[in-house]
């Protein structure tokens, strides 16, 4: 296999934090480590580097809580203080603006990376030079799979995911497992993704950069469908399986009448922005 595709190989890492959990936090971050540790040994990176950017007040707590990692002599790790919560795609575009590295992890602070998450994806980019984005299987921390590659929603798959009750939501079972691409195989990796989930998106470096990253124009949401769009026409999407993740979040019509709210905005300007489809 080959490991590298230059001598000074890295990898840049963003997390954008708004009053976060501290505890799944520190989850998120031992497990990143681990699982950067391991691509060290395998020579796939030698250098990475660690950003977490905070929507909040929460930066010099971050910075004492955290103290243990920031002194690792691997992993360089900064945390930056935004003046105002200035949306999670903004937050994140601060590290993808800056990064001098092959390869960019946009990460949600609620996901917990297995040991080997990392060395799967990054060998599965160097051995596909096409593949400009890679997606990872995901489950919920109780074994149950979360389908986060898309095919490119109509607004009652939305309605029907997001908001519908669980017990009226099997009615649609066969709909939306065609929307949440649930036909993919557990075992074989698939490029052509239309949509990938932002909670983790391992990039090439240089292409996200040429897309200037998230539309900052979406505060919360859909930023990560719109950046994969944009990204599907620079180079070929991918779902690597052997990339393996829990994701602790998500279900953002259940989260009160703000994100419900800025749901709908960013649901808005995304269909005006690439069509609207509604049933």
């Amino acid at each position: 296999m080959q490991k590298s595709e230059s001598p000074a190989q890295a990898i840049s890492i963003s997390v954008v934090v708004y009053h976060s959990d501290l505890h799944v936090l520190m989850q998120t971050l031992k497990s990143l480590y681990v699982a950067l540790r391991r691509t060290f040994q395998e020579g796939l990176i030698k250098q990475a580097s660690v950003q977490i950017i905070c929507n909040d007040d929460s930066a010099n707590h971050l910075r004492d809580a955290l103290q243990s990692l920031a002194s690792a002599d691997d992993i360089a790790l900064s945390i930056l203080s935004a003046p105002v919560n200035i949306g999670y795609g903004a937050a994140h575009n601060v590290a993808i603006t800056a990064a001098k590295t092959t390869f960019h992890l946009v990460l949600n602070p609620d996901v917990i990376l297995a040991p080997d998450a990392l060395q799967a994806g990054l060998a599965f980019l160097t051995a596909n030079p096409e593949v400009s984005a890679a997606s990872p299987l995901v489950t919920d921390g109780k074994g149950g799979r979360q389908y986060l590659c898309k095919r490119y929603p109509r607004v009652m798959d939305l309605v029907l995911r997001g908001f519908l009750p669980n017990m009226a939501r099997k009615h649609f079972q066969q709909r939306l497992a065609y929307y949440e691409m649930q036909d993919l195989s557990e075992q074989q990796p698939a490029k052509n993704i239309p949509i990938i989930s932002g909670c983790f998106m391992l990039f090439r470096t240089r292409p996200l950069q040429k897309l200037e990253g998230f539309n900052p124009r979406y505060f919360l949401y859909f930023e990560d469908f719109d950046l994969s769009l944009r990204a599907s026409v620079a180079g070929n999407l991918a779902f690597v399986p052997a990339m393996q993740i829990v994701h602790l979040g998500g279900h953002s019509g259940r989260k009160g009448w703000r994100h419900i709210s800025l749901f709908v905005r960013s649901g808005i300007r995304f269909y005006s922005t690439w069509g609207w489809r509604l049933w």
